[in-house]
């Protein structure tokens, strides 16, 4: 799948970060000027002048010569060993609030550059993804509609994925589709009734056709979970935990594999499913800390994402995985 086309307002060649990876693809991995320029989605033009500006900055000599907590490398690694269109990979080993905060603003950066006019956009929530909010900066767009993946809470909280979801689509100009509906119902036939009868399934069907897809993963065994937010009860959580799950992505439950994990609340939580998500042109999973790694190799597995935005201590973790 082709790379997003980013749409930088900082020069190419004095763009660190992407100036050193393309060093790294030249000089380490031998790839010629025309593959990186398609690697990275730019004109051969552009890598010329940036391998040509790494060489003047002494960034290039006989080894490649990054600066302190460059990420280049982990990004790299992660790229080729899960099949990613591109990781960005962020400094940092801190503790969830401090992750959440840094890998946020690295995809608030990321969407910033590659949302376009005409665009789909379906979204998650968690601290992760509302942290991006500090650093997006979009350019108004013309016909992009942002669609939200699940319900929202009832209780006013810092993180809602109905309020993520409108926060985007103000600062896009863009149309928003919200799911409209407690992201915890009292029955099956709650849910069934809400799709059929009050106009969800519209959001549902246009969940089936999206350029991209902004997800995120929580760790069920930990408070520090989308899951342990008080959505659950604990016999609930307990159960889950059982039957094998590690992890859920919008409030869908994976195992270590990325295999779905049935459970009777899946038919009470007002959410998309991963089928749906998983068929986006372009998946972004955002998530970080070394303790998530692996939910985030289960969200990779069965999402395929495209671009996987993290930390450090992730990246390492996550490079050591089977």
């Amino acid at each position: 799948m082709a790379k997003l086309t980013k749409h930088t307002q900082t020069s190419l060649s004095d763009s660190e970060s992407l100036r050193i990876r393309a060093a790294w693809l030249y000089y380490g991995r031998g790839l010629t000027q025309k593959d990186i320029a398609e690697n990275l989605g730019i004109s051969r033009s552009t890598v010329i002048r940036m391998l040509d500006e790494a060489r003047k900055r002494a960034e290039v000599q006989i080894w490649i010569n990054p600066t302190p907590g460059d990420c280049t490398g982990l990004a790299l690694e992660l790229e080729a060993k899960f099949s990613l269109d591109e990781a960005i990979v962020v400094p940092g080993s801190g503790a969830p609030d401090e992750t959440a905060k840094q890998v946020g603003a690295a995809l608030g950066r990321f969407m910033s550059e590659v949302i376009e006019d005409n665009m789909s956009i379906g979204v998650g929530w968690g601290r992760t993804l509302s942290a991006s909010l500090a650093t997006f900066k979009p350019t108004p767009r013309q016909g992009t509609r942002v669609l939200s993946f699940l319900g929202g809470l009832l209780e006013a909280k810092s993180i809602n994925p109905i309020d993520y979801s409108w926060q985007l689509a103000s600062r896009l100009h863009a149309e928003c589709m919200l799911f409209i509906a407690p992201l915890l119902v009292d029955s099956p036939e709650t849910k069934r009734r809400l799709i059929g009868e009050c106009g969800l399934d519209r959001l549902l069907d246009a969940a089936k056709s999206l350029d991209l897809a902004i997800i995120s993963c929580g760790d069920l065994a930990t408070e520090e979970g989308s899951m342990g937010l008080g959505i659950l009860d604990q016999r609930d959580r307990t159960e889950i935990l059982e039957d094998g799950a590690i992890c859920d992505v919008c409030c869908n439950f994976l195992n270590s594999e990325g295999i779905d994990v049935a459970h009777p609340v899946q038919e009470r939580l007002m959410t998309t499913d991963l089928e749906t998500i998983s068929n986006a042109r372009h998946v972004v999973l955002a998530s970080g800390g070394s303790l998530r790694a692996a939910a985030i190799r289960a969200a990779i597995l069965r999402t395929g994402c495209n671009t996987l935005v993290t930390d450090e201590s992730a990246a390492r973790t996550l490079l050591e995985l089977p």
